[in-house]
């Protein structure tokens, strides 16, 4: 077992590189890879790619993987450990298990991973926003959402390795030491589960649970192949799930010497970048969206008071609104209108009630019975129906949108806070001089943007 620790040569005496060990090792294990495609770095969007070497019809399978080659709490070597002690190990991540995994099977030079996980040698390759500056995060990333999901991540990481982990490897010195499986190393971990990790859908055909009971998702796992296909909204290929295997399954033709993606799922630009550290190009990415704080279109009910009975009836309104919905939820807004539709439609009922309405509310403990379907609620909150909202209403979303899109700047007019990064968009030697993070940062911030100046377009008097 000791030459598994040396790197693998080849007939001529040259070391194979990590990516023609991992090749090797992928034979090894039972991966069929099929003749149509290759693993390469050289003409893919990112690190490592996928690459048709021939045409690729619809429904052919691209590779097929074993589940005996997966990575997870339940084929590590220590799983056994970490099944008996699973009581001792719950988390709010649900992570702590694979995370566990992870820093025994990536510094042991005996793992029958060793091949996959020394394509990331050190991590420098992940560059979520994590793992820049705060001061950068917060220049970069103004009102976007990023620095306050960053720092809610980074606390809770802390948390979970104080708590849960380093107790957990001091009982297990033999197989853990917190001086080689440190904090900085759990980070960069989580960053690599967020980035290249999968989960299994839930079995819908499962009849034996009590349907009243809310099924935990499955825990993630790394899937070897699978993760070095890059993502964008605009896939052909997707993730299959079989008994004995996971197969990645082409969805529409695809042309020799193209680049194979698979999908991460339906992610805005800002969704991309705190999980998996990179963006597409705003324009390109139909699923961004921008989110608009509750709290932001309490602002504006409140600013549109003329007087202090109005004010008041603004707070009871917010009293009753808050009820309904948490203080720190937002309404999300796509490239066609709001997601979030029920809920921005509650909200502008509740905070355009008069004090009667709101009287006979309150005394009803809501709505008898709404007379709008969810269909029309939806069509009403579209890009098409906006326009024809209540005044009161379409107010209401335009002052909560100008508030939003305020907070990008230091307190700059919104066409200022618009216009800075519209003119470094159209100007290519501009755009060409800035660096990675300045790229991906501007797509975010501009594809928010883009949208919540379009409703502002949409719904001005």
């Amino acid at each position: 077992m000791a030459a598994r620790a040396k790197r693998a040569k080849v007939e001529d005496g040259s070391e194979l590189s990590p990516l023609q060990s991992f090749l090797q090792w992928c034979d090894g294990v039972g991966l069929e890879l099929s003749s149509k495609v290759c693993v390469s770095k050289e003409g893919t969007v990112a690190e490592y790619g996928m690459l048709a070497k021939d045409d690729i019809e619809d429904g052919e399978v691209l590779f097929t993987i074993p589940r005996s080659a997966l990575l997870h709490q339940g084929t590590t070597k220590v799983s056994t450990l970490l099944e008996k002690e699973q009581s001792t190990l719950q988390s709010s991540s649900g992570w702590v298990p694979l995370l566990l995994a992870l820093l025994y099977e990536y510094t042991s030079s005996q793992s029958h991973w060793k091949a996959y996980l020394s394509l990331w040698t050190d991590f420098k390759t992940l560059d979520h926003p994590m793992f820049w500056s705060k001061e950068e995060r917060g220049s970069l990333l103004k009102g976007t959402g990023v620095p306050e999901a960053v720092d809610r991540d980074l606390a809770n990481i802390q948390r979970e390795y104080t708590d849960v982990v380093l107790p957990f490897m001091t009982r297990h010195p033999d197989l853990w030491n917190p001086g080689t499986h440190t904090l900085d190393l759990y980070t960069q971990l989580v960053a690599f589960v967020m980035a290249y990790s999968f989960q299994e859908p839930q079995d819908e055909d499962d009849d034996d649970e009590d349907e009243d009971e809310e099924k935990l998702p499955n825990p993630p796992m790394m899937v070897p192949m699978a993760d070095m296909l890059n993502h964008v909204s605009n896939h052909n290929a997707n993730l299959e799930f079989t008994q004995d295997s996971l197969k990645m399954v082409c969805v529409r033709p695809i042309h020799k010497g193209q680049e194979v993606f698979n999908t991460y799922g339906q992610m805005a630009n800002w969704q991309l970048l705190h999980m998996y550290g990179f963006t597409e190009p705003c324009s390109s990415n139909g699923n961004d969206t921008a989110d608009i704080p509750v709290a932001k279109v309490y602002e504006a009910a409140a600013r549109g008071a003329q007087s202090d009975l109005d004010r008041q009836l603004v707070e009871e309104q917010w009293g009753v609104l808050c009820q309904m919905t948490e203080e720190e939820a937002a309404f999300v807004f796509g490239k066609q209108g709001c997601l979030t539709d029920t809920e921005l439609y509650t909200a502008l009922k509740v905070l355009c009630m008069s004090k009667e309405e709101l009287s006979e509310f309150k005394d009803n403990e809501g709505w008898e019975e709404d007379d709008e379907d969810d269909e029309k609620i939806s069509l009403a909150l579209s890009n098409e129906g906006l326009s024809e909202l209540k005044a009161s209403w379409k107010r209401l979303i335009y002052e909560a949108a100008h508030l939003t899109l305020r907070s990008y700047g230091d307190g700059e007019d919104e066409e200022k806070v618009m216009d800075v990064d519209r003119a470094l968009m159209e100007d290519k030697a501009a755009l060409a001089g800035l660096s990675c993070r300045q790229w991906k940062a501007l797509q975010v911030r501009y594809g928010q943007k883009s949208i919540l100046h379009g409703l502002m377009e949409l719904t001005k008097s």
